[in-house]
Formats: structure tokens, sequence, C-alpha cells
């Protein structure tokens, strides 16, 4: 059985999100995720298609990275997660820079998943580095209210999430250019942009929340609180209204990620 190394295309993202999306489980560890990729395809999708490298056996979509400066993040399909020879594979091309996966030098794996490939890495030299903590929450149980008057974003709205989400994350580079771009991206058929009001009718925080199918991890990827409305508990409020979206959207869970290191 051959396994072959490809550079998606705007042709193959459908098949690529669809795959990607029917790994997520919950119980297992948060792996790259559709949202991931939809968050990503802010630049158009002839970038976001160039980032993600795709490995097939005999045709079939087994595991697939996201390349960003030097890392990749890894989704890998639950049949290969002990799976020695194909480990070896993925190993074989992450590490020589000629197939074009990760240039030279210093690199990064975002591997959460992949028991086999997990275990393979630390054999050959490969140290931990940040640890990331996920919070996951269960959409078994009706998901209370917010206490904030929630909209979904459409072209309508668009300008206002774009100035709350900016004005959240002060490096951002979002424009409402980047975020059509966003909307259109093929995981954004499963997903909704969450804008929260305050009394006062004022725009006050942002979520975007993804499905990746019935039954499956949903993902909360942003969620901020605009910089001048901080301490009145709109973050909580905004995360209830994100999880109470994909329990409509079907999904099992709501999922985020976040660095260990982040005490808050």
């Amino acid at each position: 059985m051959s396994i072959t190394l490809e550079t998606a295309t705007v042709d193959s993202l459908d098949q690529v999100v669809e795959a990607v999306a029917s790994w997520q489980q919950d119980g297992g560890s948060v792996q790259l995720h559709p949202g991931d990729l939809g968050w990503n395809s802010s630049f158009g999708a002839d970038a976001l298609a160039r980032s993600l490298r795709v490995w097939r056996r005999d045709g079939l979509i087994l595991a697939a990275g996201m390349v960003e400066d030097g890392l990749i993040r890894m989704a890998l399909a639950p049949a290969v997660d002990r799976d020695e020879s194909f480990a070896v594979e993925l190993l074989a091309d992450l590490s020589d820079p000629e197939r074009g996966v990760l240039p030279a030098g210093s690199a990064s794996v975002e591997a959460r998943y992949g028991a086999a490939f997990r275990a393979l890495l630390h054999e050959n030299g490969w140290v931990a580095d940040e640890s990331w903590t996920p919070l996951r929450r269960d959409l078994s149980e009706k998901v209370e209210g917010c206490g904030l008057r929630i909209e979904v974003v459409d072209e309508n709205n668009a300008p206002e999430r774009v100035a709350v989400h900016r004005a959240s994350f002060p490096n951002s580079t979002l424009t409402l250019e980047r975020w059509r771009a966003v909307a259109a991206s093929p995981p954004y058929r499963r997903a909704r942009c969450l804008l929260g009001y305050d009394a006062d009718d004022v725009a006050v925080a942002a979520a975007t929340v993804w499905s990746a199918g019935p039954g499956r991890p949903g993902l909360l990827e942003p969620l901020g609180v605009h910089q001048d409305h901080r301490g009145h508990g709109y973050g909580k409020a905004i995360s209830l209204a994100a999880a109470a979206a994909l329990q409509a959207l079907g999904a099992s869970s709501a999922t985020v990620c976040t660095p260990t290191t982040n005490t808050g």
C-alpha cells in the first residue's frame, strides 16, 4: 500500500475539510480542527490550500497538516493512531526539507494525537515544547442563557464583528475583506460568527464557532471581549452563547485550547 504526500489544491479543499472533520472525536486529544482551517482561510482559498499538506494511502486521506512559519499542526485519522509504518513515513516527510513540509533547522510539530507518531517523534529527538490545555463543555444538556443580546454575523453587521475583534486582540490584522474570505471558506458552511451586545446595544464581545458535524466536538476560535468593556462577565456570556450555537448545530461538545501558562 503506497503512501503519498501532496500539497492541497483549491479543488481538494472540500475533501480535506471533510476528512479532518470526520476525525474529530470526544474523549481524545484535540487535534487540528476544521475551524482552524476556516479561520486560517482569511487570506483566501489559494493561500489556505498552499499551507496544507495531505497524506494519502491508496487515495484515502489519513493525515493532514497546516504549515505556518516552521510549524505544522497535524490531524490524523483514528485508523492510523497506532500504525507504526504510517508514522515512519510521516516522520520521514517532516524531517527532510527537500520534501517541502518543514524548513531546515528549527521546526515544530503540533501532534496532539497519534500514539505511534508521537512515540516516534520522542524516539527521534523531538522534545516537548509549550503545553496547551483543552477546555471542554459537554453539550448533552441545554445551555443556560448568557444575558447578552446575540446576533449572528452577516454582511450587515460584519464591520462591527471586525471592530470588536481588533479591539479584543491588539495585534490583529483582521479586516472586513479577510472576514469575508473566512465566511466564504468551506469550513464556514458549518460555522457561525456571533456578536454580543450589552444593555445599551453596544457590541462588546464576539466569537466564531465551528462545527465538525452532528455528534462531533465543535470549536470556539476565536473569542474575545472588547478591551473597553472587560470586567463585566462578557467573556463568560459570549462563551455560553457560543456553546449554545454549537449545540444548535448538533455538536456533541464545545472545545477551546489555551496555553497552559495562561493562568486566567
